[in-house]
């Protein structure tokens, strides 16, 4: 289809997927090498902590048995097995959008198919992107001061140090984040690749201490383990899941680096050096059940305790990123799909299109993990207030895949049960075990969760009721359109742009100049901006032109929920001569009233969160002495 078309046509297909373009670019292996950095940086810290956590829950404080162990690291292994390998890399990851990943990425994709009755998938999607930032919060803390910890076996003295320093590395990560994904990628791929590689040899030298523990890849141990324990085993199940925190950046950073190298980097060396780590702590566990204090770091000969500490706090550094860089992708992508306000997004990257950087998230974040540690102080405190954010973000996912293998893969409804409702009961099963520990940390990443769903349902809402104002206030385009050319208004020369959400209607900035300038450019684009629910479109398919009349043209500009809307550029590929285009934009002044479809409070948010909207000539990419605006006061 021409850009410069008269008619409206249907969607074409959607460009080759993004994980394709990065293999081109970039390299198979070396995308391999940087999703070891990046994607698999949190779940490759939590034999930190994992372990030792779920048996100390198991115990309640005392020495693990033999049962326990056996039971625990089964467990584990079938975790990793199940959640991460059978969901996440083998049937999640089939559900990419054009090679973009995410719970708005799975929204976009079942709301397209299910059409109008989509309203509990976006529900879903709030709700699962409202809890990946509740993980994104808890997950650099957690990671870090588990690292930091470690100084207090080299020797006590460090101990008053363990929070500061917990801090200063924070900031130090959060300040780097400008430098976009692809330079961090590069530095932190290949001390990933030696952290699992240490790790796998650490956990080897061990199973020799007690080879039965080979017989814990029987799920009949972890499965006894729990029908033999009761509410102790259930406190353990949910610390377990602590071993699988970080699946679900497998899917949301698929858009960086692609399917293909994540899943290389899996089977080829993640998977593998868990394995072993976990074998090892558990087998040394069995020889030495004194060593429960810290099995992972106790793997290691002390002459090699303080070069483990220092390459475990890079490690969980690099751990940190991996939500950090999700929660860049989920955000924008809950931009362009109307879940939240505007803000500023930045390329971080000229040959990766998924690469970005936005400030605000990226602070708002900072300052989150800052007050946890503050507060929390230890990761074993943190570990009480980790796992429900992530289990409720999984459990989301299972539901909305269920959808995409009906809807969009075409499978029997009956079929897409049978693969998906396994995987869901399991992770009920953790989501139950997890709400143990609601009061003792538990209930911070539900907070965070509630807050922004509650954000992201009113400005969703908000949004639809201004629209909907606005529709009833303003005159229909084609009623205006008759009145301007017959009428005595005078013409001026030039191109004037009117940007409007509803393009059946006359924008309100074009009817203010008229009224009050008296004055009609000789050529007037009414433009509509639609966001699909594919993350990219070609250029040549980008534009629409309908013509009206000699003075009056509707516009139709087309970016997919991945890409940074750039009208001007998008305006000059369909033949529009950029520089000499005059943009009128309407500045709207929100007024919070009773009287209307949300409470008054709801209303206060709704305001609060546009204020604090990026402006939409810079969201835009429009040139500031192009723009001109005008006011408009709206009760909602």
């Amino acid at each position: 289809m021409s850009a410069s078309a008269t008619p409206e046509s249907p969607s074409t297909p959607a460009p080759p997927p993004a994980a394709a373009d990065h293999g081109g670019r970039t390299g198979f292996w070396a995308l391999t090498l940087g999703s070891i950095g990046v994607v698999y940086g949190d779940i490759g810290t939590s034999p930190l902590y994992a372990l030792k956590e779920s048996l100390h829950a198991a115990s309640g404080g005392h020495g693990p048995t033999r049962e326990m162990v056996f039971g625990v690291v089964s467990l584990i292994l079938w975790a990793l097995i199940l959640i991460v390998t059978l969901k996440y890399v083998l049937l999640v990851m089939r559900a990419d959008n054009d090679g973009e990943g995410g719970t708005p990425s799975l929204v976009a994709l079942a709301q397209r198919a299910i059409g109008r009755a989509g309203g509990p998938v976006i529900v879903l999607g709030m709700v699962g992107v409202a809890l990946f930032y509740g993980d994104a919060i808890i997950t650099p803390a957690i990671s870090v001061l588990s690292a930091v910890e470690g100084l207090k076996l080299v020797t006590p003295a460090f101990e008053p140090y363990v929070v500061p320093l917990g801090l200063a590395i924070l900031i130090g990560l959060f300040a780097v984040q400008s430098h976009g994904t692809a330079r961090v990628a590069t530095f932190f791929g290949p001390i990933t690749a030696l952290w699992f590689t240490v790790m796998a040899l650490g956990g080897l030298g061990h199973i020799a201490d007690d080879p039965g523990i080979l017989a814990a890849f029987n799920p009949g141990y972890g499965v006894a383990f729990l029908l033999g324990h009761g509410t102790a085993g259930l406190l353990a199940l949910g610390a377990v899941f602590l071993a699988v925190t970080g699946a679900e950046a497998l899917y949301a950073d698929m858009g960086h680096f692609g399917r293909g190298p994540i899943r290389t980097a899996w089977f080829g060396l993640v998977l593998p050096a868990l394995a072993l780590n976990y074998l090892g702590q558990g087998a040394m566990l069995l020889a030495h059940p004194e060593r429960i204090e810290n099995p992972f770091f106790l793997l290691y000969p002390s002459w090699a305790l303080l070069p483990m500490v220092l390459l475990a706090t890079v490690a969980t550094v690099i751990a940190s990123q991996a939500v950090i860089t999700g929660t860049f992708s989920i955000t924008q992508q809950a931009m362009q799909l109307g879940l939240l306000p505007r803000m500023r997004v930045q390329r971080t990257s000229e040959t990766e299109k998924g690469q970005i950087y936005i400030p605000r998230v990226n602070w708002w974040l900072l300052v989150a993990v800052v007050f946890l540690v503050v507060m929390f102080r230890s990761s074993s405190a943190l570990a009480a207030a980790y796992g429900i954010a992530v289990t409720g973000d999984m459990v989301i996912t299972a539901c909305l895949i269920f959808v995409v293998a009906w809807k969009v893969w075409r499978w029997s409804p009956a079929l897409a049960a049978l693969v998906i409702a396994p995987f869901l009961l399991i992770e009920l099963v953790f989501l139950s075990a997890n709400a143990l520990k609601l009061l003792h940390g538990g209930w911070v990443p539900l907070t965070i969760g509630a807050a922004l769903v509650t954000a992201m349902w009113t400005w969703r809402r908000g949004s639809a009721l201004i629209a909907a104002e606005i529709h009833r206030r303003r005159l229909p385009l084609s009623e205006f359109t008759r009145m301007a050319e017959t009428g005595s208004v005078q013409r001026v020369p030039g191109t004037a742009v009117f940007p409007t959400g509803t393009p059946g209607d006359t924008p309100g900035a074009l009817m203010h100049n008229v009224k009050h300038n008296r004055v009609l450019h000789a050529h007037n684009v009414i433009l509509n901006v639609v966001t699909e629910d594919m993350p990219r479109l070609p250029d040549a398919e980008r534009v629409t032109v309908r013509r009206l009349s000699d003075a009056f043209s509707c516009v139709s500009v087309r970016f997919g929920f991945m890409e940074i809307p750039d009208l001007p550029r998008a305006l000059a590929a369909a033949g529009f001569d950029a520089g000499s285009l005059s943009y009128f934009l309407t500045r709207r002044i929100l007024v919070a009233s009773p009287e209307t479809g949300m409470p008054v409070w709801q209303d206060r948010l709704y305001i609060a969160m546009a204020r604090t909207a990026t402006d939409a000539s810079r969201y835009f990419r429009i040139p500031v002495d192009r723009a001109v605006e005008i006011g408009a006061r709206i009760t909602i």
